[in-house]
C-alpha cells in the first residue's frame, strides 16, 4: 500500500506520516530527508540547497525522481508537499490548517516568535507555489487529487491520526 501525506509547513505531516507508517508496518519516506541527503551528497548546506532549488528545477526533479523510485520499490507512507500530485497511491491525504495555527506550531517547534514564523512561512509558501506552477504546472491549492483532506486546526494529533488510520484501513 502506498499512502501520500501532503500539507503546508506546520500542518502535522511529519507527525502523522511517522505514526501512520509505524502503525501500519510501512516504511516512511520523507521528502525533506531526501532533500537533506542530497545536500549532504553535494557537500552543501540545506540553506545552499534551497538557493539552488530556487534557481532551477533540477533539485526538485532530483527529489521527485528519488521519491518515485522508492515508490516503485513498494509500499510506504510518502510525505511531501507534492507527493499527492506526483505519486500513484492507494490513499492521498492532505493536511491543512490556517496560517496562524501553523505559525504558532512552527514557532514552538523552532523556538521563534510566532510573527517571525508567520512571515517566514508565508514567504516560503509563496515561493513554493510559484515554483510548483512554473516547474510542474501544479496549483498547490488544487485539492482534487486528494482522497482525504483533514483540517488539523479542527482536530488534534490523535483525532487526525484516527481519521487517517481509519481511511487507510478502509483502503487495505
Amino acid at each position: 500500500m502506498i499512502i501520500t501525506i501532503s500539507g503546508a509547513p506546520g500542518t502535522g505531516t511529519t507527525t502523522l506520516a511517522r505514526g501512520l507508517a509505524a502503525s501500519l508496518g510501512l516504511r516512511w519516506v520523507n521528502s525533506g530527508d531526501l532533500f537533506r541527503r542530497i545536500a549532504s551528497e553535494k557537500n552543501i548546506s540545506v540553506k545552499e540547497m534551497n538557493r539552488l532549488a530556487e534557481k532551477g528545477p533540477e533539485i526538485d526533479y532530483q527529489i521527485d525522481d528519488a521519491q518515485k523510485a522508492l515508490a516503485r520499490e513498494g509500499s510506504g507512507v510518502f510525505e511531501g508537499r507534492l507527493s499527492g500530485h506526483l505519486l500513484p497511491a492507494d490513499l492521498k491525504v492532505l493536511l491543512k490548517a490556517d496560517l496562524r495555527a501553523r505559525a504558532e506550531r512552527i514557532a514552538r517547534r523552532e523556538s521563534k516568535l510566532p510573527e517571525d514564523a508567520m512571515q517566514e512561512t508565508r514567504a516560503r509558501e509563496e515561493s513554493e507555489a510559484r515554483r510548483y506552477k512554473k516547474y510542474y504546472n501544479i496549483d498547490i491549492n488544487d485539492l482534487s487529487v486528494y482522497d482525504l483532506v483533514v483540517d488539523t486546526g479542527r482536530f488534534n494529533e490523535a483525532g487526525t491520526f484516527s481519521i487517517v488510520l481509519a481511511a487507510a484501513r478502509a483502503r487495505q
